[in-house]
């Protein structure tokens, strides 16, 4: 619920937007340009610049692009023994992935081996 100053300004927001005073503005449409660090506390701009030259990357975004290269070597297998290894360690690292962060459990990355658990029982109960 919006009241006092924030009502105000969404009203003078929508009146200008129906006047068309946010149209043809200069670098409309283009992708916005932010300074190197700029959302970065100043105290730690020279420790991230120095991570960043020696391509230094945060454990999350480690585990996250190992995710993504074993989803990618799960979906082109067809080996049964190698695809369940590689979906243990699927679920490895998601887990760690999780554990790592500090959010609710909505908020968590899914495992994937429910779904692929069910599937395989079924393919077995029809055979």
């Amino acid at each position: 619920m919006i009241h006092g100053f924030e009502k105000i300004v969404e009203e003078r927001i929508r009146r200008a937007q129906k006047r068309g005073d946010f149209e043809n503005l200069p670098g409309s449409g283009k992708p916005l340009i932010f300074q190197d660090g700029c959302f970065v506390p100043e105290e730690l701009r020279l420790a991230y610049k120095i991570l960043k030259n020696s391509d230094c990357i945060p454990p999350e975004i480690e585990l996250k692009n190992q995710i993504k290269q074993t989803e990618d070597l799960l979906a082109g297998m067809e080996e049964m023994p190698e695809k369940y290894r590689l979906l243990k360690k699927l679920n490895f690292l998601i887990m760690k992935l999780n554990s790592m962060r500090e959010t609710s459990v909505a908020h968590e990355m899914p495992q994937h081996y429910m779904g692929k658990l069910t599937e395989r029982f079924e393919n077995s109960k029809n055979q």
